[in-house]
C-alpha cells in the first residue's frame, strides 16, 4: 500500500517551486497541478479549467478539486502558499494520507526575486538569452511584512504538524539541483520512479550577486541588520492558554456595556459602577453567561461594548497573594498555601492571617511573604512548578488571548485612568450621564504601600515581564 494518496507542497513566492513541480512532474506516476488553489487563478494564470473543475466551482467548494486531485491515476498535488485557499490548507494539514512537502529559501534571496518578477514581468525563464533583468530599491518595511507573513504561515504548519504527529519533507532551494535529493523525495512520496538528472528546462532568473540587484544595497544591509533573525528580543511563553472564562463576564441589566474581569482586578469597583449606571443594585447585574446566553444578550443590545480593565503587575499579584494565599476566608487555597509553606520556604501563616497582627504576621513578615511569593509567581509562570497557574495571578495578556477566542473586549482600560475611561466607553452607546468612578483600590493596598522596594519591582518584572511589555507598565510607584 502506497504511504499517501496525494501531496501538498508548502512554499512561497520565488523559493524554487516551479523548478521542483517540473522535476516532479517527470517522475513516472507523478504530477503537480501548480497552484490549484490560489484565489486568482486555478493551476495556472493561463489555465480556465483544471481536471474539470473551474474557478467558480472551486470557489463554492474547494473540496471538488481537492478530491479529483486524490482520485487522479497518479499520485497528484499541488503548490500551496500562504495566500491561497485557507479551507485546504486545514483539511491537508490534519490528513495522514498527504503528504507534505516544504520548500524555503533565504527569505532576502526570495523578496528581491519578487521585486524583480512584479517589475520585469518575468515569472518563469526558459531561454537564457531572453532573460529580463532590472534593479530594484529594498523596502524594509515590505520586507518586515513578507518576513512575518512568512513566519506565520510556517509558525501553523510547525505547531499543527508536531500537535498532529507527522512526518514532513523539507527542501531549501539549493537543494533543487542535488538529483539526490530530488530522489529521496521521490521515495518519501513513495514511488518507484527516480531522476537520472535534474530538468534544465527552467533557467535561474537574476543570477548576480545581490549588490548588483538592489540599488541601496547598502540601506539593506542596515535594514536587515536591525532585523532580529533569531527572534532573540521574543519573550518565551510557557503559561497554558486560557480559555475565554464567559461564566465571569457581567452586564449592566440595561445599559448595554459588559464586563469581562481578570482575576485580582477591580471587579467589585467595576460592578458597583455598573450597577449604578442603570440604578441597580450589584445583585441585580446579570452574570454566569454561557456562550449562548452571551450571543443573546448581544443580539439585543445592539451598539454594545465590552470592556476589561488591567492592573499594573505588581499591585495585582499583591490582590491575588493577600485574597488568595495569606488572607483568611472562603477565596483561600489552603492547599497551594501549604504547599507554598513547605516546598516554597514562604514564612506564612498555615491558617492565614487577618492582617490584625496578633498572630505575629506583621509589615515586616508581609514583604518577606509578598517577596517570596513574587519568586514563585516567576518559576510558576515559567512552567517551572507542580502548582496550576490560578486565573488570580496569571499574566493579563494570556487572560486576554483567551477571552479573544470568542469575543475581545471592545476596550482594554487601565485602572489608573477609569475616571476618563469608563465615561468615554459609556459615550460610544449613548450614555452621557454616568456615575463617577470612584477608584477600586484593594483594602489591602495600603500594605503594599508600606512594604514597597525596588526589589519588589524587579521581582513583579521578573514574573510578569510579558505583561509590563505589552502594556507598557512603569513602576508602580
Amino acid at each position: 500500500m502506497k504511504p499517501f494518496d496525494y501531496f501538498i507542497i508548502l512554499a512561497g513566492m520565488r523559493t524554487g517551486s516551479n523548478l521542483l513541480e517540473v522535476n516532479l512532474n517527470a517522475l513516472a506516476g507523478v504530477s503537480c497541478h501548480g497552484e490549484a488553489f490560489n484565489p486568482s487563478f486555478v493551476g495556472g494564470p493561463k489555465t480556465d479549467m483544471l481536471l474539470g473543475v473551474d474557478l467558480a466551482t472551486r470557489e463554492n467548494d474547494p473540496t471538488a478539486l481537492l478530491e479529483k486531485i486524490k482520485q487522479s491515476d497518479t499520485l497528484a498535488g499541488f503548490r500551496f502558499f500562504h495566500d491561497h485557499d485557507p479551507r485546504i490548507l486545514d483539511i491537508c494539514l490534519n490528513d495522514r494520507r498527504c503528504a507534505k512537502i516544504i520548500l524555503s529559501r533565504n527569505p532576502v534571496d526570495s523578496f528581491v526575486s519578487w521585486k524583480i518578477a512584479q517589475a520585469t514581468g518575468q515569472w518563469k525563464l526558459t531561454n537564457a538569452t531572453k532573460t529580463k533583468s532590472q534593479v530594484v530599491t529594498f523596502d524594509g518595511n515590505a520586507f518586515r511584512d513578507h518576513v512575518d507573513a512568512l513566519g506565520e504561515f510556517h509558525s501553523k504548519l510547525r505547531h499543527r504538524l508536531q500537535t498532529t504527529g507527522q512526518a514532513v519533507f523539507h527542501l531549501r532551494y539549493d537543494d533543487l539541483r542535488d538529483v539526490d535529493v530530488l530522489n529521496g523525495l521521490a521515495a518519501y512520496l513513495g514511488t518507484d520512479a527516480r531522476l537520472s538528472n535534474v530538468d534544465k528546462k527552467l533557467k535561474k532568473q537574476n543570477p548576480e550577486p545581490l549588490q548588483d540587484r538592489v540599488a541601496n544595497y547598502d540601506e539593506m544591509r542596515q535594514a536587515l541588520h536591525e532585523i532580529d533573525p533569531f527572534n532573540l528580543d521574543h519573550l518565551p511563553q510557557f503559561e497554558p492558554m486560557r480559555g475565554p472564562a464567559i461564566p465571569t463576564y457581567v452586564a449592566a441589566p440595561q445599559s448595554a456595556l459588559m464586563y469581562m474581569p481578570l482575576r485580582s482586578g477591580p471587579d467589585r469597583a467595576v460592578m458597583a459602577w455598573l450597577a449604578e449606571l442603570d440604578g441597580m443594585a450589584v445583585e441585580e447585574l446579570l452574570t454566569q453567561f454561557s456562550q449562548r446566553t452571551l450571543r443573546a444578550w448581544q443580539s439585543l443590545h445592539g451598539p454594545h461594548r465590552r470592556f476589561a480593565v488591567v492592573r499594573h503587575p505588581l499591585a495585582r499579584a499583591h490582590v491575588a497573594y493577600c485574597d488568595r494565599i495569606v488572607g483568611q476566608g472562603a477565596a483561600q487555597l489552603p492547599e497551594i498555601r501549604a504547599n507554598l509553606r513547605r516546598v516554597h520556604d514562604l514564612r506564612i501563616p498555615a491558617d492565614g492571617t487577618d492582617f490584625t497582627g496578633r498572630d505575629g504576621y506583621d509589615v515586616a513578615a508581609h514583604a518577606q511573604g509578598f517577596a517570596g511569593f513574587l519568586r514563585f509567581l516567576r518559576h510558576n509562570l515559567a512552567g517551572q512548578t507542580s502548582i496550576r497557574v490560578d486565573p488570580s495571578w496569571a499574566s493579563q495578556n494570556v487572560l486576554l488571548q483567551g477571552m479573544a477566542q470568542v469575543a475581545a473586549p471592545d476596550a482594554v482600560l487601565r485602572e489608573d485612568a477609569l475616571a476618563t475611561g469608563l465615561p468615554h466607553l459609556a459615550a460610544q452607546i449613548g450614555i452621557t450621564d454616568c456615575p463617577v468612578w470612584t477608584g477600586g483600590a484593594h483594602k489591602r493596598q495600603t500594605w503594599l504601600r508600606e512594604i514597597y522596594s525596588p526589589e519588589l519591582e524587579r521581582a513583579a518584572r521578573d514574573a510578569y515581564a510579558q505583561d509590563y511589555r505589552v502594556f507598557g507598565f512603569e513602576n508602580w510607584t
